[in-house]
């Protein structure tokens, strides 16, 4: 019998989590299919049934998740009344927030607490209710949040765990909400995944923490539309020595994530994840890289992606590809969501912690152990997910 699985969701009002927590429902329901979710066809013993995930979680908005989903507007009445109410009676937890860390989005729905220990008690509480009020098995924890600015690189707070513990005692302002969020699940034995850019428990000590208590972590930043065909198309420019000169790359969306992502701090965490990639896969840097990612509020959920490369191919001679692909964000977004937690959960259950470097094919920016360079090839890093899915450790 499949074990029921609980995802705590940062960001659990946002478009992905609203579409990934009506899927299920719908699932349940019996009037949703598993069109969509990658690991739909693997029999892996462990492993919660898509009908076994419970969501909730928290937020800066209160709206009920129904409101939510309206407003986003992935999904809408149709998904509501077929399946889906349950998300019109379910309200976030007050969340942490910090407009110094995310400045375009905030939210009366807040924490009140009077610190950081305070807010990661406030957070652990919050995980031991919903697993007691849901009767769950198992209880994982994912960002879905708003994009943060960058932390500062040379904070004291990241040297130790030791001096990570120091700094929440202090109330220190380097130390984010994704950090506080991410120490509160590992200290809750939760697993953890980070799907943002924001850094959270890939900094050393949260990393560190996360092996010493034998808490399985992945992350970061989902791979979903454009950075998911650079990972596919490079490999195969890279093994037909078509040399890759310039890769332009530019997005429109008019969701939350594009509101968040309009403040140039959120925006350049962004950018880094997207272009850690081609470098690795080519084996060379491209000179020219360019990413550009503009808010665009008439395209709501409907993101645009555009994309030129240039090629010298045999005999010096000169060719372009391009590739245009209109999405739906959240739709590519909420599968991988729903699939990270469920190989958290098995990982788990198979005794497994620390950093998850199977799970990169699901990330832009994989997280790995020791400060390894991640692999960012998609079939290299499917391969890798398949054979521990297989393994059965």
């Amino acid at each position: 019998m499949s074990e029921r699985l609980g995802v705590a969701v940062i960001g659990m009002g946002g478009a992905v989590a609203t579409t990934a927590a009506a899927g299920v429902e719908m699932i349940r329901s019996g009037s949703n299919d598993l069109s969509g979710l990658p690991l739909a066809d693997r029999q892996v013993a462990g492993m919660a049934a898509y009908r076994d995930i419970y969501f909730d979680g928290w937020d800066l908005s209160g709206d009920d998740l129904g409101t939510a989903a309206m407003r986003h507007g992935v999904i809408g009445e149709k998904e509501l009344a077929n399946g889906a109410s349950a998300l019109r009676e379910m309200r976030p937890w007050p969340a942490v927030g910090s407009t110094d860390f995310c400045a375009n989005i905030d939210g009366a729905n807040k924490i009140a607490a009077p610190g950081h220990r305070a807010a990661v008690e406030r957070i652990k509480d919050d995980l031991s209710r919903f697993k007691q009020e849901k009767r769950l098995d198992r209880v994982v924890m994912i960002n879905l949040a708003s994009t943060e600015r960058k932390i500062d690189a040379d904070a004291d707070a990241w040297t130790s765990v030791d001096a990570f513990e120091r700094a929440l005692d202090r109330d220190d302002p380097a130390i984010s909400p994704a950090m506080l969020y991410a120490y509160a699940a590992i200290d809750a034995g939760a697993p953890y995944a980070n799907f943002t850019p924001s850094t959270a428990a890939d900094v050393q000590p949260l990393a560190d923490l996360a092996a010493r208590r034998n808490v399985p972590v992945a992350g970061k930043d989902g791979k979903t539309g454009q950075t998911l065909m650079k990972t596919v198309i490079a490999p195969a420019l890279r093994d037909r020595a078509l040399h890759v000169d310039g890769w332009f790359s530019t997005n429109i969306l008019g969701n939350s994530d594009g509101l968040a992502l309009d403040d140039p701090k959120s925006l350049a965490s962004k950018v880094d994840t997207k272009k850690s990639v081609l470098d690795q896969i080519l084996g060379y840097p491209v000179e020219d890289h360019i990413i550009m990612i503009h808010y665009y509020r008439p395209r709501g959920d409907d993101k645009e992606a555009w994309d030129n490369i240039d090629l010298t191919g045999f005999l010096g001679q000169k060719m372009q590809l391009k590739l245009n692909f209109l999405c739906k964000d959240s739709v590519l977004a909420a599968p991988l969501a729903i699939e990270i937690a469920r190989c958290l959960g098995l990982a788990q259950a198979r005794g497994e912690g620390g950093v998850q470097e199977q799970l990169g094919v699901f990330f832009k920016s994989p997280q790995t152990a020791g400060g390894r360079d991640p692999i960012h090839g998609f079939g290299e890093q499917q391969l890798i997910l398949d054979n521990w899915l297989a393994s059965g450790k």
